[in-house]
């Protein structure tokens, strides 16, 4: 079948058509967000009011992104790396199980970067590194990453490059830690989280800001290892579940993905600095138990 052919019924079903298109339930000002749901296997952006303005079906996925010129960056299984363009046209992939020398290993992927230079970041569970790679797929760089219990599942979670060049990585199994290492591979950095640590964002103040896992917490650490704020049980009225993507909003706001939630706790909130809640999005419809990835797309990131 032509490839236009293709690209043009990809995009007539991306979006599936709903009699009634279900609303999911928000409280406050609702925003539109990005999502990723590995239990019924679709991936989509979720406009003001509810519609689903794309979406694709994907197996396994822990990141997303939607990128500056409009196109979605995902995964659709633990090693397969898409770029969808709106229309849902494949215009950029990478299978990390036979590139780059991992053919025959054990490998997941559960985080990925567009950088700058248009090269993708790729860190890679198994053979424990963080990658980049040029858009044929070329190995342009390799950092090897500092793992004290191996496991192909749970070597990483989220992994971003900072602005220094430097890398923040969660370490999900054995080490709990999060970890900064320098482009050498040398660790500058790290924070002993003692949970299956999911998240880590470098703040604008020079914090971390960190989605704990099955800590059920979210934790800003200073430098010093210090804690100097938390979101935790107590402060909300909703079980906080298996605590994956944080993002600090411009307004100081907190957005918090709670994955592995009750069916009537929210799958994503936001928070301001005193633990109120503003914003919180549950949708049981159209998305499931395992809705791991949930990024606000209205307000950029501090």
């Amino acid at each position: 079948m032509p490839r236009l052919i293709c690209a043009t019924l990809f995009a007539l079903f991306a979006v599936p058509a709903f009699a009634a298109e279900p609303a999911p339930v928000h409280t406050g000002t609702p925003h539109r967000i990005l999502v990723g749901d590995y239990s019924k296997k679709t991936a989509a952006i979720i406009s003001t009011d509810g519609k689903i303005e794309w979406q694709t079906p994907v197996g396994s996925i822990h990141d997303a992104w939607l990128l500056p010129n409009g196109n979605v960056l995902l995964q659709t299984s633990w090693h397969n790396l898409v770029e969808l363009s709106p229309e849902g046209k494949e215009v950029w992939k990478y299978n990390a199980a036979k590139s780059n020398g991992n053919e025959g290993k054990q490998i997941e992927v559960h985080a990925f970067q567009r950088l700058a230079d248009g090269s993708t970041m790729i860190a890679e569970s198994g053979p424990c590194r963080i990658i980049e790679v040029d858009a044929e797929g070329k190995l342009l760089k390799e950092v090897k990453l500092k793992v004290e219990h191996p496991s192909a599942h749970m070597d990483t979670r989220l992994a971003r490059k900072l602005a220094s060049g430097n890398y923040l990585v969660a370490h999900e199994g054995g080490n709990k830690k999060v970890r900064e290492y320098d482009p050498q591979g040398v660790v500058v950095w790290e924070y002993d989280v003692k949970t299956r640590v999911y998240s880590a964002e470098r703040l604008a103040n020079g914090n971390t800001l960190i989605g704990t896992g099955d800590g059920h917490s979210v934790i800003e650490v200073d430098r010093e290892g210090k804690t100097v704020w938390s979101l935790e049980q107590k402060d909300v009225d909703f079980k906080l579940a298996w605590i994956t993507m944080v993002e600090r909003l411009p307004n100081g706001n907190t957005v918090v993905v709670n994955c592995h939630s009750g069916p009537k706790d929210p799958q994503m909130f936001e928070v301001t600095p005193e633990k109120k809640v503003v914003w919180s999005f549950n949708d049981r419809e159209r998305f499931g138990d395992a809705m791991a990835v949930g990024k606000v797309l209205d307000a950029a990131k501090k």
